[in-house]
């Protein structure tokens, strides 16, 4: 990198810092970006933000389809921003397959917020990532904590066997469900239960209230069952109307308690340090096999080892093992 272009990412990097929203989402985009000049810019950016990082309490919030997490998290914001809080939330959207951008536009959806001068959102496109998260969230999230905003909100596309990945990079993971009855407890898999930090049961209101009452008391009775992901955190249940606004403090309530127990306890450094280490080895995965596709000796015998595979002349793993041979060798 050239004397430049580092003197231009610290400059960017000390205007993001300086709560500048328009450099924020300048920085986000050269985050976000996939060409190789951009990726080298991006990692001068976020040595300079990373001392300034850290600040926030991270939450996600994920649910089943219908339970209204856009609706949930824009009240939820704005009862953050009215106890005087700056609120980042990174709404992350399923992919388009064409142009691979953002489909739902959470931004639009969210209007009240997006007008409040201590919120930020950024909708991102998943990118085809599992987990219901972009590839580049956690840099992201750093970025706007460098930017002041102390709660920052990831909206992930929803409930799903990798929603590990979600729970990977935030303090504090809240799952959102719909007023039921035992069909929903069945239907939601034990794993997902297991990361919930807190479980709050939306749209609590009208003629769904007891309904909600109900759901929270069989989703109590499952959580006893289950083990702490945090130490002697215990899991609550909560109701809440994200329609009515109402229901919203306590929930803010109980996330405040969780990162102060979890902070004196030492759970949240601990929770913080692994997710880096996985983080850092994610990284070199990717690297790796991105190296390994890239590699020539691969790409001259990876096609006729995928025909070969498809034709069932070959195993998988002896063709794996092939072109790890051809990688190897050179």
């Amino acid at each position: 990198m050239t004397g430049d272009q580092g003197s231009d990412m610290k400059q960017l990097a000390d205007a993001v810092c300086a709560s500048d929203r328009r450099a924020l989402a300048q920085a986000i985009t050269l985050i976000e970006s996939t060409r190789e000049d951009h990726r080298a810019q991006a990692e001068e950016l976020l040595e300079h933000l990373l001392p300034k990082s850290g600040g926030s309490i991270r939450i996600g919030i994920s649910g089943v389809p219908g339970v209204g997490k856009s609706t949930f998290i824009e009240s939820f914001g704005q009862d953050w921003v009215k106890a005087g809080h700056r609120v980042a939330v990174l709404a992350v959207d399923p992919s388009s397959q064409r142009g691979g951008g953002s489909i739902l536009g959470d931004k639009t959806r969210m209007e009240d917020l997006s007008r409040a001068p201590e919120a930020f959102i950024r909708p991102s496109p998943t990118g085809g990532t599992l987990g219901g998260v972009a590839r580049r969230t956690r840099e992201v999230l750093l970025a706007c904590e460098a930017a002041s905003f102390d709660v920052v909100l990831v909206e992930t596309v929803g409930v799903g066997q990798s929603e590990t990945a979600v729970a990977d990079l935030v303090d504090m993971f809240v799952l959102l469900l719909l007023p039921s009855g035992g069909d929903e407890l069945q239907g939601i898999k034990r794993g997902i239960m297991e990361l919930a930090d807190l479980v709050v049961v939306n749209k609590a209101d009208g003629d769904l209230v007891d309904a909600a009452e109900r759901s929270a008391a069989e989703f109590t009775n499952a959580l006893r069952l289950l083990h702490p992901t945090t130490g002697d955190w215990v899991p609550e249940v909560l109701t809440c109307s994200s329609l009515e606004g109402t229901g919203m403090s306590e929930v803010r309530q109980q996330a405040e308690r969780f990162r102060d127990l979890a902070t004196k306890a030492g759970y949240l450094g601990e929770r913080r340090a692994e997710q880096a280490r996985r983080w850092m080895w994610g990284e070199v995965d990717e690297h790796l096999l991105a190296a390994f596709r890239r590699h020539p000796g691969v790409r001259e015998k990876v096609g006729e080892l995928e025909q070969k595979v498809s034709e069932g002349a070959v195993t998988p793993s002896s063709a794996a093992q092939l072109l790890l041979d051809a990688f190897r060798q050179s």
